[in-house]
């Protein structure tokens, strides 16, 4: 950065309150991701620990994020695409 004391006279003590204030809050927030993604891979380790497929595990959450319309008509494209090329 050029000259950071005369960037500050930029933003209005309001702005940079504001500013400071949300980039704390992205901060925290990206550290209760990492904590989460921590406590997913040690229940899918858990998981796998129990004999469990992991790979269909994660397949049936994102199935079951998507509402029954959308599943069923993105299952009936891959059956006509399989089927297409002979796998089906």
């Amino acid at each position: 950065m050029a000259d950071d004391s005369s960037n500050i006279d930029v933003l209005n003590s309001t702005a940079q309150s504001q500013l400071k204030s949300i980039i704390e809050r992205v901060e925290r927030l990206e550290v209760e991701k990492a904590e989460v993604a921590e406590q997913i891979k040690e229940v899918m380790a858990e998981a796998k620990g129990n004999g469990f497929d992991t790979k269909i595990l994660r397949k049936v959450i994102r199935l079951r994020k998507q509402d029954r319309a959308t599943r069923q008509e993105e299952e009936a494209i891959l059956d006509l695409y399989l089927s297409a090329l002979g796998e089906i």
